[in-house]
């Protein structure tokens, strides 16, 4: 499943955020990816223990638990601290799947990527190219939201970001492991949550939506791994 959250961080929220980075000192991308994914690498990281990149990604995850999209989409059990790069000079990262482990920084917790989250931190007319590319079950989807809206897609996908040949791209991305493996059943869980806020809005009958939501959490009971 993929899905667009709007909104997740407002104007005020987006603007801070890029002044701290503009200021920032970047790194190689290169640094943060293995063997392979070097290769197909071409832009720049905050270094994973740069003061801001904690700040920062603090504020993106108070933002995702406050967000009843993200959190009816994701389900997340655990999720890794934001990571922060930026593509400009023709920067691009080709085509991958990213690594389906990762080790919390500074811990030895580990946490499954079962879904990819991009934030975009750049307005879509600020730069050209450096569109998101999701190969899905319906093809190639080409993603480039504006400022403070986030992407959610399975971890699983192949996908790449498109040169940067104008301005700059600044993003923040990061996985999350959820309380439900399986992409297929948390795209189900996932629809039937957002029927049941749509009836309980419209004042559907209340016995119908008790049985509806009893069948929500029993599902998530089922598929979930905790």
């Amino acid at each position: 499943m993929m899905l667009a959250v709007p909104n997740l961080l407002n104007a005020d929220q987006v603007r801070e955020i890029r002044a701290a980075l503009e200021g920032a000192e970047w790194a190689d991308g290169k640094s943060t990816a293995g063997h392979l994914a070097a290769r197909a690498k071409d832009n720049q990281q905050l270094p994973l223990d740069h003061p801001l990149a904690e700040q920062i990604g603090n504020q993106i995850l108070q933002a995702l638990t406050a967000d009843p999209l993200y959190m009816s989409a994701a389900l997340p059990l655990r999720i890794l601290p934001p990571r922060f790069n930026r593509y400009q000079g023709g920067g691009q990262y080709d085509a991958h799947v990213d690594n389906a482990i990762f080790l919390v920084p500074g811990t030895n917790q580990r946490i499954r990527t079962d879904v990819s989250t991009t934030v975009f931190l750049s307005e879509p007319e600020e730069y050209d190219g450096g569109e998101l590319i999701i190969q899905d079950t319906y093809g190639e989807q080409r993603v480039k939201l504006p400022a403070g809206h986030a992407i959610l897609y399975p971890g699983t996908s192949l996908h790449r970001v498109t040169p940067v040949t104008r301005g700059t791209r600044y993003a923040s991305f990061f996985w999350t492991q959820s309380l439900v493996r399986s992409d297929e059943q948390r795209a189900l869980l996932f629809e039937q949550d957002i029927a049941i806020q749509e009836l309980t809005l419209s004042g559907g009958a209340p016995d119908a939506l008790s049985r509806l939501t009893g069948v929500y959490h029993n599902l998530l009971r089922m598929w979930s791994e905790l």
